[in-house]
């Protein structure tokens, strides 16, 4: 519970008075009021400004914003500056500058652009950490520190080398033991020296900016290393701060399906996982519910801070097309309802020079209330003043959990085959997808979670299989779970060793089947999923592509064969009975009414219905607080559209209308629901 100070949905987002004069500080301040604008983050790329140079550091301006802010009912995100190091840092030590993929080394500019390795970044980010919990420890202002801003890129440099050699050494003891792990026999690699080993990057191993490797043992444990590294200068600050404010929380801003970092061992040395959300005017509604449940399972179901989202437009895609009305006020509640607890943009004024002057915020250029998106902005703070505490600290109950892990994600990028077109995210977002249209709610998680709440399990395309992971798997089938996982899934251990005595390695009991081959055909190509018989919602035929695992049932029952090629009546779809539940393998990448149709059947076999009944587009999900249930109703629609809440009555909480039966609700609306 981070809410006590201020019970309520935090509503406001970054905020950079630094780049203003009084005036329009001022300006912003009675804009702020009107917009209902309770909480600001600051301090997020200020290092520079706080200190210019070595010993000396002034935090007038600092002290200046955070009691003005105060004075005017607003309270304070406070960022530890770190994001971006000092101009004068980089000139006088060149070990805080990054060593890039190709071995160069980085001048000055941007930001990421600090070593997590360098001893001089992490002595002067601690101490300037330290010196802001001291100043500010009593401050009522402050409600949460702000680590550094979205950690990410990795870095390639001699201290990073060395480090990796002793994270090595932590990991596997003796030499002899990372040669056997990482298969070095192979092209002549053993290594008899520590020293020996070099960073994995464009003058060793790797190629195509790292998408490519030679040797996909060291590829993977330096990720993992440069996650870690990350990670512990994170830890760093997080310490320096805790030190003098041990009850205030801690956090940093994460970016959802960022694919350099395992956000599930960052989310667990965080006090509250916060995540920044920009999607594009085309992402499926469906894949950013999936990243906000996937934040949301960072720490275990625990509510999540929206610390990012634009008003309006972003400024680095292709095209930055203006978010249509409704639409900032729709994809807020979205977050909402998957478990966020705060409402946060980047940013509350446009800056006015640089890469981001572009960015959208909720004070534009013109500088006054009378736009379109401070009006909109205006509205949603009102309401979120009016729902008070009602939402915060609920949670969202699910039956259904899909594993996802970013080692495994990274182990199939770099496995060198089978397909260049198989991509791990929009294969479990397929699966995803499809409870998403039936208003079934899901816990994103991790490898590691207990599956003991969860009446199905899905890991779609699980190629890594970590130790333990499946007995974890089959204790929960054999006490009556379903499992369900897919082709090229349990093919190698957690250093990218294929697991031996045929595929799926360590599943193969669970599923009762064994694959002697893998086709991989361009995505044009087509086989067919035909079903044997009619099996809950699957009927007839259905298309498959990318791979194609050719299986042989052992125990499994065959429901459904492929209908072309070699292999045509050879197994595609599988049930294995084992113990008092079963297992599914689904042997090549289906399409989306093969999987519609399938989780229909496997959730109608476990009695999982969704939350209400609702046209396609109008989304459904709730969020429990002791024994109320709160309903988020969200139509994505460009038209009104409909939804039936059954024989229940229901109280929208906002106007105090009541919904019974079938329903409209308006495009781009959003009805938050109490029975």
């Amino acid at each position: 519970m981070i809410h006590e100070r201020l019970p309520k949905i935090w509503y406001g987002g970054d905020y950079n008075p630094e780049q203003w004069d009084e005036e329009t500080v001022a300006e912003d301040v009675r804009m702020f009021k009107l917009a209902g604008i309770d909480v600001a983050t600051v301090n997020v790329f200020s290092w520079a400004l706080n200190q210019p140079d070595e010993n000396t550091y002034d935090f007038d301006w600092l002290d200046e914003t955070i009691d003005r802010l105060y004075q005017n009912g607003v309270y304070v995100c406070l960022a530890t500056s770190t994001a971006a190091h000092p101009a004068w840092m980089a000139k006088r030590y060149p070990d805080v500058r990054r060593v890039d993929f190709e071995g160069r080394k980085r001048q000055f500019g941007g930001r990421h652009n600090s070593c997590p390795n360098s001893p001089t970044y992490l002595k002067y980010a601690e101490r300037i950490a330290a010196k802001l919990a001291e100043r500010y420890k009593n401050h009522p202002a402050v409600l949460v520190w702000h680590v550094s801003n979205e950690y990410g890129g990795y870095c390639y440099c001699e201290n990073c080398q060395k480090a990796f050699r002793v994270w090595l050494k932590e990991k596997y003891g003796t030499l002899e033991e990372v040669n056997k792990s990482w298969n070095t026999r192979f092209w002549g690699h053993t290594f008899y020296e520590w020293d020996e080993i070099v960073a994995p990057n464009g003058l060793s191993e790797e190629w195509q900016g790292g998408q490519n490797t030679n040797f996909q043992g060291i590829s993977l444990d330096y990720r993992r290393f440069q996650s870690d590294s990350l990670l512990e200068a994170f830890k760093l600050e997080r310490d320096a701060l805790k030190e003098h404010t041990p009850n205030l929380p801690v956090t940093t801003n994460l970016m959802g399906l960022y694919p350099e970092l395992d956000y599930f061992k960052w989310g667990k040395e965080m006090d509250v996982v916060s995540w920044d959300n920009y999607p594009s005017i085309d992402t499926p509604v469906s894949m950013t519910a999936m990243t906000h449940d996937l934040m949301r399972g960072l720490r275990s179901g625990q509510p999540f801070m929206l610390m990012e989202q634009t008003p309006s437009q972003q400024n680095w895609q292709p095209y930055n097309a203006l978010k249509r009305p409704g639409v900032m006020r729709l994809w807020s509640y979205q977050a909402v309802a998957h478990g966020a607890d705060t409402v946060m943009f980047f940013q509350l004024r446009r800056s006015r020079g640089a890469t981001e002057k572009y960015h959208g915020a909720v004070i534009e250029h013109v500088g006054h209330e009378h736009t379109r998106v401070f009006r909109e902005s205006a509205t949603l703070g009102q309401e979120l003043i009016q729902l008070e505490d009602k939402i915060i600290d609920s949670r969202v109950k699910a039956r259904v959990a899909i594993v996802f892990d970013w080692e495994n994600r990274w182990a199939i990028q770099l496995s060198s085959g089978p397909s260049i077109s198989l991509d791990y995210v929009k294969e479990v977002h397929k699966y995803y997808d499809a409870f998403y249209q039936r208003n079934i709610p899901v816990d994103m998680i991790s490898v590691e979670e207990d599956l003991s709440d969860y009446d199905i399990v899905i890991a779609p395309v699980l190629y890594m299989v970590k130790e333990g992971h499946a007995d974890r798997l089959k204790q929960f089938v054999a006490k009556g779970g379903t499992f369900v996982t897919t082709f090229f899934s349990g093919i190698v251990n957690e250093n990218d060793l294929v697991t031996l005595g045929g595929y799926p390695g360590e599943l193969r009991d669970l599923v009762g089947i064994w694959a002697e081959e893998i086709d991989a055909l361009e995505p044009s190509n087509y086989n067919e999923i035909v079903m044997k018989d009619k099996v809950g919602s699957l009927s007839g035929e259905y298309k498959c592509n990318i791979l194609f695992d050719l299986i042989h049932a052992e125990d499994a029952e065959v429901l459904a064969t492929y209908g072309s090629d070699f292999y045509k009546g050879m197994p595609v779809l599988t049930k294995n009975q084992y113990g008092e539940g079963q297992a599914y393998y689904i042997a090549s990448s289906p399409d989306q009414v093969f999987v519609q149709d399938f989780v229909d059947t496997i959730t109608t076999e476990k009695d999982i219905k969704g939350e209400l009944d609702s046209a396609r587009g109008v989304e459904v999900i709730a969020r429990n607080k002791a024994d109320e249930k709160i309903l988020f109703v969200l139509n994505h629609n460009n038209e009104p559209a409909s939804f039936h809440t059954g024989e229940e009555t229901y109280t929208n909480l906002l106007t105090g209308e009541e919904y019974t039966g079938e329903t409209e609700i308006k495009a781009k609306d959003t009805l938050i629901l109490s029975l």
